[in-house]
């Protein structure tokens, strides 16, 4: 009995084994299916990426070949003057929009400072405080403080000079994009008009009011024209925020000033 039971103990062992082989390697075999598997999902998605990749670069230099045979067809010349324009009034607008950012600062934060020290009677202090602040809102404040000694009279002409100049150098360049966004258009209509001269010319030449003529002269004029009426939207929109930005500076300076006037009047008050 204990011979039977050890060699069925072994059978079954073996057995055992040999099933223990079997699920590993069919484990293996499904572990490589999935693996093939996986690699050539990867692979396929792998290849439509750069497939899309390849179609939109495609497109890009497509539309790029486009613009450049469009920009050709309207004439260099004209079509050069209106990109002229663009650069030249987007080249402004964003100095303008960096200066603005740069004038903006905390108006209600310094008048609490510039308040507690001329309340304390710190006038050198509050000078310094603005001298180190920037924007224009410091500077009439610093101007107004120079002349704290002269009487609130000689403060308030101080606050409305000083006032009326930080306002122009904030309106500074708006008028040149002004003028980028009126000749853009011009430029565009007289392209235009050229353009159909030119096809008028080309009927004329080929002695028949053929349509292919005609049709072909009037597409490559009106491309001048729509050129120059983007290039003004796209100025227009940009002018409209800077004008935004400067009336809402120019609010914020008025206000400011005449809570400082008040200060000062307070505190000549007490005194």
């Amino acid at each position: 009995m204990k011979k039977l039971f050890v060699v069925l103990t072994m059978c079954g062992f073996l057995s055992f084994s040999a099933f223990a082989q079997e699920a590993v390697a069919e484990e293996a075999a499904q572990e490589t299916e999935q693996v093939a598997e996986a690699a050539q999902d990867e692979q396929a998605v792998a290849v439509e990426e750069v497939a899309g990749e390849a179609e939109q670069a495609a497109e890009e230099v497509g539309l790029y070949k486009a613009l450049k045979i469009k920009f050709i067809e309207a004439g260099a010349g004209f079509m050069a003057l209106v990109m002229v324009c663009l650069i030249l009034g987007l080249a402004l607008i964003i100095e303008r929009i960096l200066y603005l950012n740069l004038a903006s600062a905390n108006t209600s934060k310094l008048l609490k400072q510039v308040e507690g020290l001329l309340d304390a009677g710190d006038v050198e202090g509050a000078k310094d405080v603005c001298r180190n602040t920037r924007g224009p809102v410091a500077s009439i404040f610093y101007q107004a403080l120079l002349r704290l000694d002269e009487g609130i009279d000689a403060v308030e002409k101080s606050v409305v000079s000083y006032g009326g100049v930080q306002a122009s150098l904030m309106e500074r360049n708006l008028p040149w994009i002004s003028l980028f966004i009126g000749i853009a258009p011009m430029l565009g209509f007289l392209g235009t008009v050229i353009g159909m001269i030119q096809a008028f010319d080309d009927i004329q030449a080929a002695g028949d009011i053929s349509p292919t003529v005609v049709a072909g002269g009037i597409k490559v004029a009106l491309i001048t024209t729509v050129a120059g009426l983007i290039v003004a939207i796209i100025l227009q929109i940009f002018y409209n925020y800077l004008l935004s930005k400067v009336d809402s500076l120019v609010t914020d300076m008025e206000e400011a000033s005449i809570s400082l006037l008040d200060i000062i009047v307070k505190n000549g008050a007490k005194k």
